[in-house]
């Protein structure tokens, strides 16, 4: 409940900023995507500047997300070496424990001869 509370009080006054940005920015602008014709470009886009606004964001967040996504590449593989090797170590657990229990430890010959009374407790 409280999560929907919060996501309410920032998000209701962010769509109301970015509605206000919108309409503000409505004038037409043209990118040219060719450098070396000014005039007659080989490709251009008229759109409304808030439109570019947006898409220049999302393209920006976007490779920043894949820009840290680059950067913690490492990270993942040394945990997914971790975790591997931890798989390996618990069989080989599993393997040792197995045999100590199902091995049989040779009997003594001769009982315990001590008394009871000598047996110290382990506070001691």
């Amino acid at each position: 409940m409280i999560r929907k509370v919060v996501t309410a009080i920032v998000l209701v006054p962010l769509a109301a900023i970015i509605i206000a940005f919108a309409v503000a920015n409505r004038q037409t602008v043209t990118v040219s995507f060719d450098p070396f014709d000014a005039v007659q470009p080989a490709y251009a886009a008229t759109l409304p500047l808030f439109v570019l606004i947006f898409i220049l964001v999302i393209l920006g967040v976007a490779m920043g997300g894949f820009a840290t996504w680059l950067r913690q590449a490492r990270w993942a593989w040394a945990a997914r070496r971790a975790e591997k090797e931890n798989h390996e170590l618990r069989l080989e657990l599993d393997k040792v424990r197995h045999d100590v229990a199902t091995t049989q430890l040779p009997r003594l010959s001769a009982p315990y001869v001590g008394a009871p009374s000598q047996l110290r407790s382990p506070a001691e």
